[in-house]
């Protein structure tokens, strides 16, 4: 009997405040357990995106993980509802040492370790380099109450070697939690991270939030999915302006059956890569 996963993700605006907003995605929280979801994920940071422009104000949103406020608020949410959270955050190191982070939290409310994102881009409407640090956290896999569970990060999603490298640790689902506008990525957006699925034989999670903020132009668009290994859309795609919470059973007896009809792990040829592995 197949394995079945119903999973969540959570699209939604800026509320214009920073403990509304963690509000909004709590009731989230309750919402999708309430329609079964055993693991859910969020969007690119929990507050606005504040990468539109460069301003230390927003250095203030950083927070230690896990022993951080909005961290500790989602792990008791977590154990009350008994779900998996990938929970992105503005993570403090130490002063002056900023990760754009995801913590993911087990069913039973625990903390099983960070993604910290790794490509960091540095483009007009997405200074992030302004923000964050190229993560050092590698290509973690962590195993939860659903499974084996991944997280690439936005402008991730533009390099395959993360993917690569999160299949061969043994993802089932990887989630990409983004912050992506109208105009600059919609071509890319239902092509990329199906094609990742396919090409690593796994499920994908894909969340991008809405809306226009008060710190510059950008559109973000939602259209957030999920899409099986077959690169099938799993359900609708989410809402290109409203907030909108996407619940969807994955079967989980789809990765055996790609896995054997394609055998991409077999046939790699890791030996021919060096020369692509130079700076």
């Amino acid at each position: 009997m197949s394995r079945v996963i119903r999973a969540a993700l959570f699209q939604t605006a800026w509320t214009g405040d920073k403990e509304s907003m963690i509000q909004v995605h709590e009731q989230a929280v309750r919402d999708a357990a309430a329609q079964g979801a055993q693991v859910m994920c969020f969007q690119e940071l929990y507050g606005p995106y504040f990468c539109q422009v460069q301003d230390p104000q927003f250095y203030a949103y950083a927070e230690r993980v896990p022993d951080g406020p909005v961290v500790e608020r989602f792990q008791r949410l977590a154990r009350e509802h008994g779900i998996v959270l990938v929970l992105p955050v503005y993570e403090e190191e130490q002063p002056g040492v900023l990760y754009n982070t995801a913590a993911v939290i087990d069913a039973d409310g625990s903390y099983l370790g960070k993604y910290r994102k790794t490509h960091i881009p540095q483009v007009r409407g997405f200074w992030e380099k302004f923000y964050f640090r190229p993560g050092n956290s590698g290509w973690p896999v962590f195993d939860t109450a659903v499974g084996k569970v991944g997280v690439y990060i936005c402008y991730d999603r533009h390099f395959p070697e993360g993917w690569r490298a999160l299949g061969l640790e043994g993802a089932e689902i990887v989630f990409n939690p983004s912050a992506t506008s109208r105009g600059l990525s919609g071509y890319l957006w239902q092509l990329e991270q199906p094609a990742a699925a396919v090409a690593n034989e796994y499920f994908v999670g894909a969340i991008n939030r809405v809306g226009v903020e008060e710190y510059g132009d950008n559109d973000f668009y939602g259209t957030s999915y999920f899409v099986d290994p077959e690169a099938r859309f799993v359900g609708e795609v989410a809402s290109d302006k409203e907030s909108e919470l996407v619940v969807r059973d994955l079967d989980m007896g789809k990765l055996r059956e790609v896995r054997d009809r394609w055998q991409f792990y077999r046939d790699r040829a890791p030996g021919a890569y060096s020369p692509l592995t130079a700076p």
